[in-house]
């Protein structure tokens, strides 16, 4: 019996830049719930190397073939924005140990504001369990291949904002 409620996970993250261990976690989420809301964060204390949106633009091209996920951007409290998209799922990866820590503390005190949300955590298929957006930017920033790591466009992309 279907209670008429869409289950609407939101995969909150800077994704500067999206790679592909976030485009696996994003493709299996799509594939669990209703729909996937790819929340990207302004994250201004982060100082991000790619602006609100470029990092949008990216993640869309990225995810063009998923029907069910939509991009958004965000720079409020993420269980503000997880009320205003009606959504209760948190999608986050798990890539080590030592994530885990971090995002158990996250989850417990997202659930502290809004007893409501559920995190749901992934693991990256191996062949991205090691990629992160920081190794990413020190490659492309050093003039590396990064090709294997993320989207030819956002490869693309990488290469012009660093040599320009």
């Amino acid at each position: 019996m279907s209670s008429g409620k869409i289950n609407i996970a939101v995969y909150p993250g800077t994704f500067d830049p999206i790679t592909n261990g976030h485009f696996d976690l994003i493709e299996r989420g799509a594939r669990m719930f209703d729909k996937v809301v790819i929340a990207v964060a302004a994250s201004p204390g982060k100082s991000p190397n790619l602006g609100l949106e470029t990092r949008m633009e990216l993640v869309k091209k990225v995810c063009v073939s998923l029907p069910n996920v939509e991009v958004i951007g965000f720079s409020t409290l993420l269980t503000t924005m997880m009320h205003e998209q009606e959504a209760t799922i948190i999608l986050r990866g798990l890539r080590a140990v030592s994530d885990f820590e971090y995002e158990l503390q996250l989850a417990n005190m997202n659930r502290a504001q809004n007893p409501e949300l559920e995190s749901v955590f992934l693991t990256p298929a191996v062949e991205n369990s090691y990629i992160s957006s920081t190794i990413v930017r020190e490659i492309a920033k050093l003039g590396g291949d990064v090709s294997r790591l993320v989207h030819p466009q956002v490869a693309e992309a990488l290469r012009k904002h660093y040599t320009s």
